[in-house]
């Protein structure tokens, strides 16, 4: 957790400098509650996910692929493999589109998007299947990519099925605040999808500390690195 890194950071240093140990206990305890408090979080959040959050209704075109990514999978406590939270947003949004696709009498495709970094029992893909075919996507229409590791590979992956495949509009379906980083990733092998969000975080300002507000400065901090992560990469030619 990169919040926890940051605050063992600051404990590390406030232990080898000791000249200056009421300085980075003064910065520390008020970089804790800029962030808890949400008042650096929101404008941290802001960031990555305004811009997502603003886009145009998506286009349905004659040939229309939806490219949804996952977000992970967890054990419920009926020891049942089920979908992250966010996910179910993804899912439901996905479902809306596809219904709307077929509404307009177009030919439409989801491709669920997600292999298995988590080491659990089964893929994202396979995971979410059953959840996307509960919400009326046709199984023939449904296809499963659950080899990717990454955002990265996501789009690898993606484009590999794609490639040679003729279609009109193209959608990505995933949370507001990891929409920049993956279109960012879409974008490395060709592709130019229409950003559709399905959910962001929120930030809840005020004046005492919130777990949730720690959880979405995380999640923002972590897309934040990988958007630099990615330059870095692209500038050293590594892309």
């Amino acid at each position: 957790m990169i919040i926890f890194t940051l605050f063992a950071l600051f404990s590390a240093v406030f232990v080898l400098w000791r000249r200056a140990r009421m300085a980075i206990a003064v910065a520390g305890l008020t970089l804790f509650w800029l962030l808890s408090a949400g008042w650096l979080t929101a404008p941290l959040l802001a960031s990555v996910q305004d811009g997502a959050s603003q886009a145009p209704p998506p286009r349905f075109g004659p040939r229309t692929v939806i490219v949804v990514l996952g977000s992970g999978t967890r054990i419920d406590r009926d020891d049942t493999l089920v979908p992250q939270r966010d996910a179910l947003p993804r899912i439901a949004l996905a479902a809306s589109l596809y219904a709307q696709c077929k509404e307009q009498d177009r030919q439409c495709q989801v491709i669920m998007s997600g292999g298995n970094p988590q080491a659990h029992p089964a893929s994202e893909a396979d995971t979410y299947a059953p959840y996307l075919l509960q919400a009326h996507i046709a199984r023939d229409d449904l296809v499963l990519e659950n080899k990717s590791q990454t955002t990265y590979e996501n789009a690898e992956y993606v484009a590999r099925i794609l490639h040679g495949e003729r279609y009109d509009s193209l959608m990505l379906v995933t949370s507001a605040y990891h929409m920049p980083r993956a279109l960012m990733d879409f974008r490395r092998f060709g592709l130019a999808p229409e950003p559709v969000a399905s959910s962001g975080r929120v930030a809840r300002r005020g004046l005492l500390p919130r777990r949730s507000n720690l959880a979405a400065a995380n999640t923002a901090l972590h897309e934040l690195i990988g958007i630099a992560q990615f330059h870095l990469y692209s500038a050293l030619g590594w892309f």
